[in-house]
């Protein structure tokens, strides 16, 4: 509904990771860096961790459009609840080799595609915080595959941050030895955080309005984390809420509203203990604002009620 206010061509903050609408924040350009760096080095692992909706998936989707077609193969496989054996087949069948059969006759059909032809071999495992170190190791194993004088095999392991504790597990100490760049995407910094809004809003054709104040864009920062899902859902919904309150001013008070109100509808979906002090910290003013707070969000709600039955109520008699 906010498309027709606005005036956008499409929604600005889209949950699907777009790499056509990716920000080149100082975390992401230097996870970049990292990956190409690790790349450079034709064999071994990169390794690349983030929290859920850090955008380790809109950087691979940037990666694989990058690079050359002619000189790459690039597998992808997003299922990694699987044992070592499952890890096996599912490689052979990414890269096209015969997935059934005993585990030599799969190792024998993966080797022979790997050596086959001119072309690097790219293996993406997303979620790969899921999988058992028996299966890390499998791929650790694929990595000792030669071919005359080059390893046509590379791996990049992505995941949440529970995959580099998964790493630091005993029984990996070989795989820990082949990761040749590794890094940790961050949350974007404040000043990061409006840009990344400015960004997405231009995109799909913002000219100025809505406005954001300055305090609004603190705000989503603030309940977000600088998680970029986080901030997508945060200002989608804020973006609903101005439409419906008729607003083309989105305000600190509008979006804090909106970050409580997503907390009660979906059970705390931002890091609101971190935007808040303890309760036992807090001064009388704190909770104060507060309570005024709470208090802007029953009122805001009632507005937006009143506003959706208006809106039924003048389609009825438009028919």
């Amino acid at each position: 509904m906010h498309l027709d206010r606005y005036g956008f061509r499409e929604p600005p903050f889209q949950m699907t990771p777009d790499a056509r609408v990716f920000f080149p924040s100082t975390v992401h350009r230097r996870a970049y860096a990292h990956l190409m760096y690790g790349l450079a080095q034709k064999e071994g692992f990169v390794v690349v961790t983030g929290e859920v909706g850090a955008g380790k998936t809109t950087l691979i989707e940037r990666l694989c459009g990058e690079l050359d077609s002619g000189g790459f193969v690039i597998a992808r496989i997003v299922t990694t609840q699987v044992s070592g054996d499952d890890i096996l087949r599912l490689v052979a069948h990414a890269f096209g080799a015969p997935s059934e059969g005993t585990k030599a006759a799969i190792l024998l059909g993966i080797t022979a595609v790997l050596r086959q032809g001119d072309r690097r071999h790219l293996l993406i495992i997303d979620e790969a915080q899921a999988l058992p170190p028996q299966a890390l190791e499998e791929l650790r194993m694929l990595s000792n595959i030669t071919a005359p004088g080059e390893a046509p095999l590379q791996t990049i392991l992505m995941g949440q941050p529970q995959l580099r504790r998964l790493m630091g597990h005993p029984d990996l100490s070989q795989l820990r030895q082949r990761v040749l760049a590794s890094y940790h995407l961050s949350g974007l910094s404040l000043e990061e955080t409006h840009a990344y809004v400015e960004h997405r809003l231009r995109a799909v054709g913002w000219a100025g309005i809505p406005s954001w104040e300055p305090a609004a864009l603190d705000m989503v920062h603030r309940y977000s984390g600088g998680i970029p899902r986080r901030i997508n859902r945060l200002c989608s919904r804020v973006l609903l809420g101005g439409m419906l309150d008729g607003s083309d001013v989105m305000t600190g008070e509008l979006v804090e509203a909106t970050a409580l109100e997503l907390e009660e509808d979906l059970g705390s979906p931002f890091d609101l203990e971190a935007a808040r002090s303890p309760v036992e910290d807090e001064t009388l003013e704190k909770l104060s604002l507060r309570i005024d707070a709470l208090e802007r969000l029953v009122a805001r709600r009632e507005r937006v009620f009143a506003r959706i039955s208006d809106l039924f109520t003048s389609g009825d008699r438009g028919r």
